[in-house]
C-alpha cells in the first residue's frame, strides 16, 4: 500500500527556536492552504505529496533570492515549485508513489522583525508565511492585483482555520 497524505521534509536553522514544534506548524499550515485551495483533494491522494521547507537564515534567503529572481536583498519567504501549475490537476492520477511539489526558505531575521513589528508571535507569522509558500507551490500569485486579492482571501480562510488572526485586516482600514 502506498503513503498516503502531505508529508513535509523540515529543516530547520540554528536561529529558530527548538522549544516550538516547527515541523507540527509546519505540517498544519500546509494542510491549511491546502484546504482553502482548488487542490485540497491532493493532499488526500494514494501517493506521498512531499514539500520540503527550510527555516533558514537572511543571508541564505538573499543568495537564492539574487541567483533565481535577480533580486540582492532577503525576503521573508521563497517557493520553488517543482510541478509545472498546468500538471497539478493531473497528480491525482500519479501512480509513482510519491511526488514532490516543492521548496520553501524562510529567513528568520526578516521573520522576526517582521513579527515584532506587527506585534504577533513568530510561530503565527512563520505560519502565515508557510501557507503563503504553499500557495505558491499550487500555482497561486500575486503579481496582479486580482490575483493578490484571491491569493490574500484564501491565507485569511487558512490562517482563520488555524486559530491565527487576519495579518491584513490593518491594511484595508
Amino acid at each position: 500500500m502506498k503513503a498516503k497524505m502531505l508529508q513535509i521534509e523540515l529543516n530547520t536553522g540554528p536561529e529558530w527556536s527548538d522549544e516550538i514544534n516547527w515541523l507540527k506548524r509546519s505540517e498544519e499550515a500546509a494542510k491549511a492552504a491546502f484546504s482553502v485551495s482548488s487542490f485540497g483533494d491532493l493532499a488526500e491522494q494514494n501517493f506521498a505529496l512531499e514539500i520540503s521547507i527550510k527555516l533558514s537564515n537572511n543571508d541564505e534567503v538573499q543568495e537564492l533570492n539574487a541567483a533565481y529572481s535577480g533580486k540582492d536583498k532577503p525576503t521573508n519567504v521563497l517557493s520553488f515549485p517543482l510541478v509545472q501549475q498546468d500538471l497539478l490537476e493531473s497528480l491525482s492520477n500519479s501512480d509513482d508513489g510519491e511526488v514532490l511539489l516543492g521548496d520553501i526558505i524562510l529567513a528568520h531575521g526578516i521573520c522576526s522583525q517582521e513579527a515584532k513589528e506587527k506585534s504577533i508571535a513568530m510561530e503565527d507569522h512563520a505560519s502565515h508565511l508557510t501557507v503563503h509558500g504553499v500557495l505558491h507551490l499550487l500555482g497561486y500569485d500575486h503579481q496582479v492585483e486580482a490575483d493578490a486579492l484571491i491569493m490574500e482571501a484564501m491565507e485569511v480562510k487558512a490562517l482563520e482555520n488555524l486559530g491565527i488572526a487576519n495579518p491584513y485586516a490593518e491594511q484595508h482600514i
